[in-house]
């Protein structure tokens, strides 16, 4: 009887390691839709895709280059891409990148090949509210700073749009027209298409604050120096930027 018990108990066993080796299996064989775009972006966590060697962005997967980035802009700041989500293979890695381009027209999209990017985690978001005048940074998806903003005047407005954190500059003077910091977001003005740089906008501090919680700006967004310099550490490069009227 002691003999038979410890046969049953071995056959249980035995079994129970089958069972675990084909939950393993099954687990570990993961399966995608090759070709499927899977989002990379939330509420709570983007990507940056620092571009450290410079990058080609296709059109489309496997399609004509449509712009190509050196490994500093213009301003010899990194090239960053707001990463948007990954085109997968059948095993669900990365074959592209689909990523918002610093370029116009505004909210270009491009694809990158994966190993042409760092990707870097970003867990702050900014949203501007152009009509209130308000910007509020969140923090792992939660609000975490408020203030008001001075915005573009009418012949000059701000873009609405979603942008990205594409480079943070330090201004020579804190005390001038950018205050401490300039953010600059992936946005371009509208209407100044002209001025050097394509007219890029930036989220800035100013040496006019009386201006804030007015539209009087060349299409940039100005806040307090104070709130400029709180923010200044938490919107990294690659932070998204939703700018809506």
């Amino acid at each position: 009887m002691k003999r038979l018990a410890l046969v049953l108990l071995a056959a249980i066993l035995a079994g129970c390691g089958t069972h675990q080796r084909a939950a393993v299996k099954a687990k570990a064989v993961v399966r995608c839709k090759p070709g499927a775009v899977v989002q990379m972006r939330s509420a709570s966590l983007a990507y940056a895709g620092v571009a450290a060697n410079g990058a080609a962005a296709y059109d489309r997967p496997r399609g004509k280059v449509a712009a190509r980035f050196g490994k500093v802009n213009v301003n010899d700041y990194p090239t960053i891409f707001g990463v948007l989500g990954k085109v997968v293979t059948r095993g669900c890695k990365a074959s592209w990148y689909r990523v918002q381009l610093p370029m116009r027209p505004n909210g270009k999209v491009g694809y990158v090949r994966p190993w042409r990017l760092q990707l870097v985690p970003i867990r702050a978001r900014i949203v501007v509210d152009v009509s209130a005048r308000q910007l509020t940074l969140y923090r792992a998806g939660k609000p975490f700073l408020s203030s008001p903003v001075a915005v573009g005047a009418p012949a000059t407005p701000t873009p609405l749009g979603t942008f990205y954190v594409n480079q943070r500059l330090i201004p020579a003077d804190p005390n001038g027209p950018f205050g401490p910091g300039a953010i600059g977001i992936s946005a371009f003005s509208n209407v100044l298409t002209g001025w050097a740089q394509g007219g890029p906008v930036a989220i800035h501090g100013t040496d006019e604050p009386w201006s804030i919680g007015h539209d009087v700006s060349n299409g940039c967004i100005r806040l307090p120096n104070a709130i400029l310099s709180r923010i200044w550490p938490l919107a990294v490069a690659g932070t998204p930027v939703i700018v809506r009227a």
